[in-house]
Formats: structure tokens, sequence, C-alpha cells
């Protein structure tokens, strides 16, 4: 993904810090397991929540958490990562805020976390099991970066773009939110039994997917941003996360009715038709 000069956001809370124990080691994503949801009941996002992993690697320079609490030392990978993830951020800023003045809207951006281990947020505390996720009690996405640095070594998935997926995924989330869909599936989430629930669960992350597609198109459109192979990189990233691959591994099967993301098809399908299109029109929420 081509990136070299684009701005990064300042919508940007660096939490990142150790305490005194060292760092958190976990031997690869078979070692975890998958965990499900953060309900939309509770007040945030429903279920956007996974397993991570963490890694040790060579130190470079040292950051300061804003809290004030300790200094942890950084990986130089980390360092770029941090700021990849703040120009991604505020590449969707533009493309967002446009379309919204398209539709009679004004856009507010949400903040973009960074965290290490754990991280307490409206929607509840996370530790270091949760993936990148989105709360819509505090407008805030939250983002722990040795969950991109192990998507290459553990599952096949890294490069820019699809790192850039994943946080235009979390951010189409908050689209959702801005847009009145979180509130209307919350509404009928309440009165569901588990399975319709879970159903409904997957057309959120698939309309995320869209709105990520959305942003990619734009982003490609004024910047050329977009290089060969990333395409296939990025809908590798959706199978992993989306399909049958973490639960093979955790489970040795994988039942499709479990899947709280989409299977791979619909994933693809659903990332790709906002990328060709970039059409807010079309697409709502009742049509995933």
């Amino acid at each position: 993904m081509r990136l070299s000069g684009r701005r990064e956001s300042n919508n940007v809370e660096d939490r990142r810090c150790v305490s005194g124990a060292a760092k958190a080691s976990v031997g690869g994503i078979g070692g975890v397991m998958v965990i499900a949801l953060f309900t939309l009941l509770s007040g945030g996002n429903l279920g956007d929540v996974v397993s991570n992993v963490f890694q040790s690697g060579s130190v470079s320079e040292k950051t300061l958490s804003n809290d004030g609490r300790g200094q942890r030392e950084v990986t130089e990978e980390e360092q770029k990562l941090a700021k990849l993830s703040r120009q991604i951020l505020a590449g969707t800023e533009e493309v967002w805020s446009r379309q919204f003045k398209k539709m009679g809207r004004k856009y507010t951006a949400p903040t973009l976390v960074l965290f290490s281990g754990s991280v307490n947020s409206a929607c509840g505390r996370a530790t270091a099991a949760a993936r990148p996720f989105y709360c819509s009690a505090d407008q805030k996405l939250y983002l722990d970066l040795s969950f991109l640095m192990n998507m290459k070594s553990e599952i096949g998935a890294g490069g820019d773009f699809a790192c850039a997926y994943v946080i235009a995924h979390e951010v189409g989330h908050h689209v959702e939110y801005l847009l009145g869909e979180l509130g209307r599936a919350r509404e009928q989430m309440s009165v569901m039994n588990t399975v319709d629930a879970n159903r409904m669960s997957v057309e959120l992350e698939l309309l995320a997917d869209y709105y990520a597609g959305v942003w990619a198109h734009y982003d490609n459109k004024w910047y050329d941003s977009i290089e060969d192979g990333d395409m296939e990189e990025t809908l590798r990233r959706a199978e992993v996360v989306g399909g049958n691959c973490l639960q093979e591994k955790t489970r040795g099967y994988s039942p499709p009715e479990s899947f709280t993301h989409g299977i791979p098809a619909q994933r693809a399908k659903w990332f790709r038709l906002g990328l060709e299109t970039g059409d807010m029109t079309r697409t709502t929420f009742d049509e995933i």
C-alpha cells in the first residue's frame, strides 16, 4: 500500500505501557481460544472480540504511556505500525467526512486507542485475548499492535493493506453507529434467540466489510494507494478471521453457524462490492 507522505491522524490515544511484569507471550494462535461478543445490549458494539497473541522483539526505543504509569520498550516494527495506523485513520477521516457531507450529515471521527496487554473501555475491560474492536459507548477503536505484528507470522495475513483493512473495518462499525444501524440492531437483538442474534452479528460484520471497501475505493481513487497484490492480501486476512481458520486451529473443526464475522465468500463479496462501487446509496443494513 502506498502511504508515503500521507498525514497522520491526531485522534489517537496512546496507552501502551507495561507494568513491572514481563511481556506476555503465547505459543501461537493455536493456544488461544476464539472468544465471542462484546454485547450490544451492554452499550457497545457486538462482538468483535477474537484471539490475539503477544510476541517480544528487539528493542529500539521507549514510549511513555500518556497516563504516566511508566515506560515500555517497543520494537521498530511496532513504531512503524503505529504510524501506519495513524495514517490509515486519517484516510478514513477524509473519506467518511466527504461521504457524510454528501448525505447531508456531519461525520464525527472516532478515536483510536493503542494499548498493550489490556485496556479499559466504556464497553468493559479487554485483555490480551482481544483483537481490534469498536466500542460505540465511547466511540473509540481499540488496537493492540501486537495483533497486527502477529497476523503475518501466525496466520499468514500481513502487509500494510491487510493492516489497513483491520482499522477500516472497525471504523465501519463506527459508521454503522453514526447511521443508526447499530441502534436498530440492538433493539432487534434484545428480543432474538441466540441463533438469530448471531445471524445479525454476521450481518453487522459484513456491513462493516462493505464500508471498509467503500473507504478503500475512495482512498485509492484519491491517492492511488492500492498496489498489486493488496486485494489478495486483504481477502486472505478476511478469510482468517471470518472463516474457519481460527476455529480449526482451536477446535479441530469449524461449524459455519458459529462464525461471527461471516464465511470467507461473504466477506470477500461485500468488501469487493464496496471497493468496486464506493456507493453509499445502494447498500443498507437490511440488504446484507
